[in-house]
């Protein structure tokens, strides 16, 4: 259900050339772009305008790696998943605004219509023209509302229930996020902990190792002041 909704909204920003990017770009781990124009048969100049396109939007995300040999960077892209859903619940969001305002003016006005030229004006705009077409002249008859006003409310259904579904995935996104970022901060702390025991651990062994050079150098002096002690004394000839 999410790819379904990933290559919509890729669709929507980037156009028909990106159709299949999708299938190529990973939400979990970053694929190299020489890669990406490869397998969409595009040029990687192509390639790299429709991925600046998705980031200037925030659907996708870039690392750059330099190239030892060559000493150029190469970047790898991955899509954000979480934040393409919630750009496509926006996008949703807009177009119900935009119906219930059409479902609202439709109930709410009423609309005249020339059958010959098939032109629509709204009441007040009709009046000016006397209800008289005047690109024929044919008299503007009463538009009925009742197919158009039909064919809104199930399209606005149709998309509740669609960002419905986004919704949920949403919220799923959210959840396998907050699991990753668990395990990354576990890990972290993890190794931090282990940093501080060895750290605690070359102290003591550099400790222990400062006490046995003290213990050796007192030793030797405590044994060269008893050499010193037991030295007997010359006698002086008469």
């Amino acid at each position: 259900m999410i790819d379904t909704f990933l290559k919509e909204v890729i669709d929507y920003v980037a156009g028909k050339l990106a159709e299949n990017i999708t299938q190529i770009l990973s939400a979990k781990k970053y694929v190299n772009e020489f890669l990406i124009a490869k397998k969409i048969g595009l040029t990687i100049n192509q390639t790299r305008n429709i991925l600046y396109k998705l980031s200037n939007s925030g659907l996708v995300s870039s690392i750059r790696k330099k190239d030892k040999k060559k000493g150029w960077y190469t970047y790898f892209w991955k899509i954000e998943a979480l934040k393409s859903m919630e750009f496509l619940s926006q996008v949703l969001l807009k177009q119900i605004e935009q119906i219930n305002h059409q479902i609202n003016s439709r109930e709410s006005k009423q609309f005249y219509i020339c059958e010959r030229c098939n032109l629509e004006l709204a009441e007040e705009k009709a009046l000016l023209y006397n209800f008289i077409c005047n690109e024929c002249g044919e008299v503007f008859k009463i538009k009925d509302n009742s197919k158009l006003l039909k064919d809104l409310k199930r399209n606005l259904e149709k998309i509740k229930n669609k960002l419905s579904l986004i919704d949920k995935e949403i919220e799923k996104e959210k959840e396998n996020l907050g699991k990753q970022k668990f395990k990354e901060n576990k890990r972290l702390d993890e190794e931090k902990s282990e940093e501080t025991r060895k750290k605690r651990l070359a102290r003591k062994k550099l400790a222990k190792k400062e006490s046995k050079k003290n213990k050796s150098v007192k030793q030797k002096h405590a044994k060269s002041k008893s050499v010193k002690r037991k030295k007997p004394s010359v006698k002086k000839r008469r």
